[in-house]
C-alpha cells in the first residue's frame, strides 16, 4: 500500500475531528431533538462547503444519466448512517457508540468478499476477525446489563452496514465527477430528507439550541460537514479498501478516550478488550510486510 503525504495529513486530521466529535455530538443530543441536530448541523455546513468548493474551482456537474446512481450512493454513505447513528446515540455512551459505528470495516469487508469477488489476506482476514469480536463483546454486554441498550446498539451497527456497502458503491462508482462534488451533492440530497423526518417526528420538541448545544452544532457544521465527510470520501476513492476503512478505525480508540475524559463515561472490561482488538486491526492492515510503507508527494 502506498500513503502519499497530503493521504497521511488528511487522515490524521480526519482520526481527530471524528474521534472528539463522538463526545460533542453526545453533548449536543443530551437535550436536544437528535434529528433536528443533525438537519440543523447540515444546512450549517452545506454553504461552507460550497464556498470552500468554489474557492478551490471544484466543478460541480453531475450528468443526468448518473443522477440516480448519485441518489444510490446518498442513501447508504449519509442518510441511513447519520440519522440511524444520531437516533442511537443518546441510548449509548459516546465511546460504545463509537466502538460499535466503526464496525463499518467489518462490514465492508464482508460486502467486498461476497459480492465483489475482492480477495483478504490472511492478515486483513485477522483484522476482520478483531474487529468482529470487539464489536461482539460491547453488544453482549449492551444485551446483558439492565440498563443496557441493545435496541440502540443493534442500530447502530444497521448504520455501519450501510456505510459500509456505501463505501464499496463509492469505490466502483460510475460517476465521471470530483470526489467533493460527489460529496456536495450527496449532502444537498440528504439534506432536507433528515429535515424532513426531524419534521415529523421531532417537531413538539423544538426550540432553541443552548450554548453548549450552538457549540456542538458548530463543530459539527465546520469540521465534520465541511472537512471530515469529504475528506473521508477521497481517502475511500484512492485507497485500497480494507486499508482505507480499517485506517480510520482509531477513532473509536480516541471517542472512548474523550468520552470519559470529557463527560465521565465508566469504561467496562469490554471496551478496553474492544480497543485492544481494534489497534490489532488496524495493524493487521498498516503494518508494513517486508519494506517500510512508501510516502511521497504525488498523489494516487
Amino acid at each position: 500500500m502506498t500513503l502519499t503525504l497530503r493521504q497521511a495529513a488528511v487522515l490524521v486530521l480526519l482520526t481527530l475531528i471524528w474521534g472528539f466529535n463522538w463526545p460533542i455530538m453526545k453533548l449536543g443530543v443530551a437535550f436536544y431533538p437528535p434529528l433536528t441536530f443533525r438537519a440543523v448541523s447540515m444546512w450549517l455546513g452545506l454553504p461552507l462547503l460550497w464556498v470552500v468548493l468554489l474557492g478551490l474551482r471544484v466543478p460541480l456537474a453531475i450528468s443526468r444519466e448518473h443522477w440516480r446512481e448519485l441518489a444510490s450512493l446518498s442513501v447508504t454513505n449519509m442518510l441511513v448512517w447519520y440519522a440511524v447513528a444520531i437516533i442511537a446515540l443518546p441510548s449509548l455512551a459516546s465511546g460504545r457508540a463509537a466502538i460499535l459505528g466503526y464496525t463499518m470495516p467489518v462490514f465492508s469487508a464482508l460486502v467486498g468478499r461476497w459480492f465483489f469477488a475482492e480477495q483478504l489476506s490472511p492478515r486483513q482476514l485477522a483484522g476482520v476477525l478483531a474487529a468482529t469480536l470487539g464489536a461482539g463483546l460491547l453488544l453482549a454486554h449492551e444485551f446483558g446489563t439492565l440498563a443496557g441498550k441493545p435496541v440502540a446498539a443493534l442500530g447502530m451497527l444497521a448504520a455501519a452496514a450501510a456505510w459500509a456497502v456505501g463505501t464499496q458503491q463509492l469505490r466502483r462508482t460510475r460517476i465521471a465527477a470530483p470526489t467533493l462534488a460527489i460529496a456536495f451533492w450527496m449532502t444537498v440530497l440528504t439534506t432536507p430528507v433528515i429535515s424532513l423526518f426531524a419534521l415529523l417526528l421531532e417537531a413538539a420538541d423544538w426550540r432553541a439550541p443552548d450554548a453548549v448545544e450552538w457549540a456542538a452544532l458548530a463543530y459539527n457544521a465546520v469540521l465534520v460537514f465541511g472537512y471530515a465527510q469529504p475528506a473521508w470520501l477521497y481517502l475511500a476513492r484512492s485507497l485500497p479498501p480494507v486499508a482505507s476503512t480499517l485506517s480510520v478505525m482509531f477513532v473509536p480508540v480516541l471517542g472512548v478516550a474523550c468520552g470519559a475524559w470529557l463527560l465521565g463515561e465508566t469504561l467496562h472490561w469490554q471496551d478496553y478488550a474492544a480497543i485492544v482488538l481494534i489497534v490489532l486491526a488496524i495493524a493487521s492492515v498498516l503494518w508494513p510486510r517486508s519494506a517500510p510503507m512508501r510516502v511521497g508527494n504525488a498523489e494516487r
